[in-house]
């Protein structure tokens, strides 16, 4: 008998925690205490999102590779993640 596997959804909150805190570490390393103008958004690993939510989620993580929070895998991972989660009829 193997050993049990951790649980998709729970690989997906790990991945949205280390990436909260690499803009965290990344934001205090910058110096830069002013507010963003943009709302937060968080990346969210359960339940069923509506289509502005899987859009704000897959801006986020845009806006991330682009301010070079994660990297190009993490966000091919993440992006491969969002698209699966969407409904299909």
């Amino acid at each position: 008998m193997g050993a049990q596997r951790t649980s998709f959804e729970k690989l997906q909150r790990d991945r949205a925690r280390k990436a909260k805190q690499a803009m965290k570490r990344e934001k205090r390393l910058s110096g830069d205490d002013s507010p963003d103008d943009e709302p937060t958004v968080e990346l969210t690993t359960e339940g069923e999102l509506s289509a502005a939510e899987l859009l704000a989620q897959i801006e986020l993580i845009h806006k991330q590779l682009d301010d070079k929070v994660i990297t190009f895998d993490e966000f091919e991972e993440r992006k491969i993640d969002l698209m699966a989660r969407l409904p299909i009829d």
